[in-house]
């Protein structure tokens, strides 16, 4: 079996001086990386080429991810940001090149299709997700729902290819591992009242919450105090402690109904943050 090195591999990609002075990056795919790897390296029609295919999807991602941060709008002039600005556009569009490049060398058209579909479904749920959003429709079960789904669906491009091997254990795998990762990263954007707005808990409080509270929360310049009080009121960090403790119980019985030890062994070692970070939740909320 092939060791696990693709960070390394797309360091030659992400780790230019002047992307790193200028701007920043979103953080590397690395769940959703390693456990495309993990599988991919259990079939043995796939296994061949299973780090070349991991690391074009996971470019592939980190384009999309690098997109994802660019502002909006272009009204920013001071120099430095929008410079900031344009190296995010040139960077992921540089990532997504070299997914083109790296497959179309190898011969890997018909995977160029699959990926290449797989990016404008993605394209396609976000803007769904931004008109529920800006409709205010969104709800917040709907909400992690489709944060699955934007995150999972370029991965989820080689269930076809590996049907025969995992049967449906690879997207019910992959969609359970990425919706612990969606409820990880919604714990940490509680702690900030900046990032709170638009996440589990800014759509659980609109869907909950009276009209005055709505309003407070959906004013243009939030009062960090009033929208701390009502994280406070409607506990939702503890409910999102609690989503996680039960999407990680729901992933172990899926991940030990596979019949491949060494996949399980794989999984497991995989999701070992989650437990470890769901382990330190007492304390965590005692702070809170």
């Amino acid at each position: 079996m092939n060791s696990y090195r693709i960070p390394e591999i797309a360091k030659q990609y992400t780790e230019y001086d002047m992307i790193q002075i200028h701007t920043d990056l979103p953080d590397f795919p690395e769940l959703r990386t390693r456990l495309l790897f993990a599988f991919l390296n259990g079939n043995t029609k796939l296994s061949a080429s299973s780090e070349l295919l991991t690391l074009a999807t996971s470019l592939v991602q980190l384009a999309l991810d690098t997109h994802d941060m660019v502002a909006a709008s272009n009204e920013v002039k001071e120099k430095r940001a929008a410079r900031s600005r344009q190296l995010k556009v040139l960077a992921g569009d540089y990532f997504s090149s070299r997914f083109y490049h790296l497959l179309s060398q190898a011969g890997q058209i018909e995977m160029i299709k699959q990926l290449s579909s797989a990016i404008c479904e993605v394209n396609r749920l976000k803007m769904n997700v931004y008109t529920k959003m800006k409709q205010l429709k969104m709800t917040a079960e709907d909400y992690i729902h489709q944060m699955v789904e934007m995150k999972s669906q370029l991965f989820l491009s080689f269930s076809e290819s590996m049907a025969n091997v995992y049967d449906q254990a690879w997207p019910e795998v992959l969609r359970s591992f990425t919706k612990c990762e969606v409820i990880f990263e919604e714990i940490f954007r509680v702690e900030s009242t900046v990032h709170f707005r638009e996440s589990w808990g800014y759509w659980h409080i609109v869907q909950n919450g009276t009209k005055e509270e709505r309003k407070q929360l959906q004013a243009e310049e939030a009062d960090p105090m009033k929208v701390r009080a009502l994280i406070h009121k409607y506990n939702i960090s503890s409910q999102l402690y609690q989503m996680l403790d039960d999407q990680i119980k729901q992933l172990h019985v899926k991940v030990k109904q596979l019949d491949s030890d060494k996949l399980i062994s794989e999984l497991f070692h995989i999701g070992e943050p989650f437990l470890r970070f769901s382990a330190k939740r007492p304390k965590l909320l005692e702070e809170i």
